[in-house]
C-alpha cells in the first residue's frame, strides 16, 4: 500500500512524499519510495498529514505521537483493540482524522446504498454478506465486511451482536433478526464484497469487486488532501466524498 500511495501521489503536482516509515525488520528500510528514504520513524514535525496502512500496535503508537504533534492522520488500519481505538479517538480531539476500513470510493458508495436499501426494505428482507479475499489475508471477516455488517444492522435496527459468522452447527430456521457474514479465502483475489437482500420471491445484490489495489491508494490520497483543511474530529470516507 505504501508503494501504491506513492505512485498515486506522483500523479499530483500539489502533493509530495516527504517521509516514509516501515517496521524495523522490513526489507524496505533504506529503500526509496516516492522520493523519500524509508526509515523506522516519521519526522512528524515536518509533515502536513500522515497516511497509515500498518497493523494495530504501530498504528496506536502513531496515534499517540500524532496527538502530541497535532498532525492530521488518514488511517486504514483495522483490527484495533478498544484501547487502540481510544488512542485514535484521543488523537481526533487534537487533529482531524479520517479512519476507514476501506478507502475504495466505490465501497464507500456501496455502504451508502446498503443503508438506504435496508431502511426502505425493512425487516421483510434477510441480509447476508459474503466477502472474498486472497489466501494471504490474515483477518476474517475483512474490516470492510465488518463495517458493512454494522451499517446493515443499524439500518435494519438489529443489535450489532446479532451478526452470525458462518452457520456451522445451526439448528432450525434462520432468524429474521440476524445478519449473516461469510468469509472466503482463495488464490490472489484482491477483494470482493456482496450484500444479498432477499425477500419472498425477489432478491437484490449489491456487489463491489476490486481488481487493483491502487483504488485504495487513490481514496487515501483524496482523504489526505481533504483532511488537512478540516477541524479536529473523527471522519470517514463518506465525509470526504460528500
Amino acid at each position: 500500500m505504501g508503494r501504491a500511495v506513492a505512485r498515486v501521489i506522483a500523479e499530483h503536482v500539489d502533493v509530495a512524499v516527504v517521509a516514509a516509515a516501515d517496521r524495523a525488520q522490513s526489507d524496505s528500510i533504506g529503500a526509496e519510495i516516492g522520493g523519500a528514504i524509508v526509515r523506522e520513524a516519521l519526522p512528524l514535525d515536518q509533515l502536513d498529514v500522515v497516511i497509515d496502512f500498518s497493523s494495530p500496535a504501530p498504528a496506536a503508537r502513531l496515534f499517540d505521537l500524532a496527538t502530541v504533534a497535532k498532525v492530521p492522520v488518514v488511517t486504514g488500519t483495522t483490527g484495533l483493540t478498544s484501547a487502540q481505538r481510544s488512542a485514535l479517538v484521543a488523537l481526533s480531539k487534537h487533529a482531524p482524522v479520517v479512519a476507514a476500513p476501506n478507502y475504495s470510493q466505490g465501497v464507500t458508495v456501496m455502504m451508502e446504498l446498503a443503508r438506504v436499501a435496508c431502511e426502505l426494505l425493512g425487516s421483510g428482507f434477510d441480509a447476508e454478506i459474503i466477502e472474498v479475499h486472497h489466501r494471504h489475508k490474515v483477518d476474517a471477516p475483512s474490516g470492510t465486511a465488518a463495517r458493512l455488517a454494522e451499517v446493515v444492522c443499524d439500518a435494519k435496527e438489529i443489535a450489532r451482536e446479532k451478526q452470525r459468522h458462518g452457520r456451522e452447527g445451526q439448528v432450525g430456521p434462520r432468524p429474521r433478526d440476524e445478519v449473516g457474514v461469510h468469509a472466503v479465502r482463495a488464490s490472489d483475489v484482491v477483494g470482493e464484497h456482496t450484500l444479498v437482500l432477499a425477500g419472498d420471491g425477489e432478491r437484490i445484490e449489491l456487489i463491489h469487486r476490486a481488481t487493483d489495489r491502487t483504488i485504495f491508494a487513490r481514496g487515501a490520497v483524496r482523504a489526505a488532501r481533504w483532511v488537512i483543511d478540516q477541524p479536529p474530529g473523527l471522519y470517514d470516507m463518506a465525509d470526504v466524498m460528500r
